[in-house]
């Protein structure tokens, strides 16, 4: 008889088990009505659109008049940036809907509140986005200096989705909560989701440290989650796939040529 000897652990295999605790690509088990491609996809491009944007305008004063100047001298690159944080901001929606349905098997308390208050903050900053487009077309028309004074003489006024601004910061710190609780994301990742609500809100908010240090920890969070998802959805077959590609081809064409005439 054959003695077996288990093999002994390696360094490299103790940290490699280590991280698999803490960063685990797990199981997704629940996707709500997302689906796990809509859902998987939006998890791993949505915080990492938002932190390429947040990348390309760190050299740029945060505050709006040095947005609006850099912005007369660097239109393209501003122009991108924001379009990408924008794009990934709106891309959360399912990725949250996602992680809010996993919480609300197990509780669906924390699943509830914490996927309701971030996504009416997700509301919230595309509202911002909208103001931020409009400022970027009077620096078009009038120069940085005359769309400064707009924006100024209107900065602070209240509108009806500055009452989300709450959700904006509390949202994460729930949903986190709720993640951690009901064991849906490990301790660190959890904080990680948890540093989200220091991402700074309101119009013609340029990058900071602390926004690159809350797009990181949103990408710690949701894209390992985003992988192991799409790892588990069945793979279309051709004909599916083609047919898929092109309703989305077609979609898109539609949305440009509405987007134009408007």
């Amino acid at each position: 008889m054959t003695n077996r000897t288990a093999p002994m652990d390696t360094p490299a295999t103790a940290i490699g088990a280590r991280l698999r605790v803490a960063l685990p690509v797990e199981r997704m088990g629940t996707a709500g009505f997302t689906g796990r491609w809509a859902g998987g996809t939006a998890m791993v491009l949505g915080p990492v659109l938002m932190l390429a944007g947040a990348l390309l305008r760190v050299r740029f004063h945060f505050f709006y008049p040095d947005q609006l100047i850099a912005y007369e001298r660097h239109s393209t690159l501003m122009a991108t940036a924001y379009g990408l944080f924008a794009v990934g901001s709106v891309l959360l929606w399912p990725a949250v809907a996602v992680l809010a349905a996993r919480i609300g098997a197990r509780s669906p308390g924390w699943g509830l509140w914490g996927g309701v208050l971030v996504v009416f903050g997700l509301f919230a900053r595309a509202f911002h986005t909208g103001v931020d487009h409009l400022a970027f077309q009077l620096v078009r028309s009038r120069g940085a200096e005359a769309a400064t004074e707009a924006v100024t003489a209107g900065y602070g006024a209240f509108h009806v989705f500055a009452a989300l601004n709450l959700a904006v910061l509390v949202g994460w710190i729930v949903l986190a909560l709720g993640a951690w609780r009901t064991r849906v994301l490990g301790p660190v990742r959890a904080v990680a989701l948890g540093l989200t609500a220091a991402l700074p809100l309101g119009v013609l908010k340029g990058t900071t440290p602390m926004s690159l240090v809350a797009l990181a920890g949103l990408c710690i969070a949701l894209v390992p989650s985003g992988v192991g998802l799409l790892r588990e959805a069945p793979r279309p077959g051709r004909a599916a796939a083609l047919r898929w590609a092109a309703l989305t081809a077609v979609a898109i064409a539609f949305m440009v040529l509405i987007g134009q005439a408007g």
